[in-house]
């Protein structure tokens, strides 16, 4: 019994990491990089720099999504609100037009559907990430709600 469950885990270890893989040579760099792009502007902007911090996080979770999820943070409150639609007009409509062109172009064949269901999820994320906190598949804490996962 132990084995089966022990090799069940291992293989999903190995999908979650073959898919990784893929994305990130698929569309997984070249979305980081709009992130990472929008996080050094947003940063040298000094007024903008928590808009910076939350771009690098995403940076960080678009390059190697698979077996993370995106929660809700269960204090974000209105500061987040007003974050996220500064985010909007700064950057988040941009990037987020970037993951439906990826998106577009990933379901032009069959072994990039899914690759590009997870484009257009991502997308909903790049429009208002603050107060929102990611962590490892299977891990999200009770009571929170899990917005993105790959």
């Amino acid at each position: 019994m132990w084995r089966c469950v022990h090799n069940a885990s291992a293989m999903l270890s190995l999908v979650k990491t073959i898919g990784n893989i893929l994305w990130f040579c698929i569309a997984g760099l070249w979305l980081s990089i709009s992130y990472a792009f929008a996080a050094v502007i947003m940063t040298l902007l000094v007024v903008t720099a928590p808009f910076g911090i939350a771009s690098w996080r995403l940076a960080t979770y678009v390059i190697w999504p698979f077996g993370r999820s995106v929660v809700s943070r269960p204090g974000a409150g209105a500061a987040s609100t007003i974050g996220n639609i500064l985010w909007f007009v700064l950057a988040g409509l941009w990037i987020a037009i970037s993951h439906v062109i990826s998106g577009v172009l990933l379901c032009c064949t069959i072994i990039g559907i899914p690759f590009g269901v997870v484009s257009f999820r991502l997308a909903g994320l790049a429009l208002a990430p603050l107060g929102k906190d990611i962590v490892k598949r299977g891990q999200e804490p009770a009571g929170v709600t899990v917005v993105v996962t790959a």
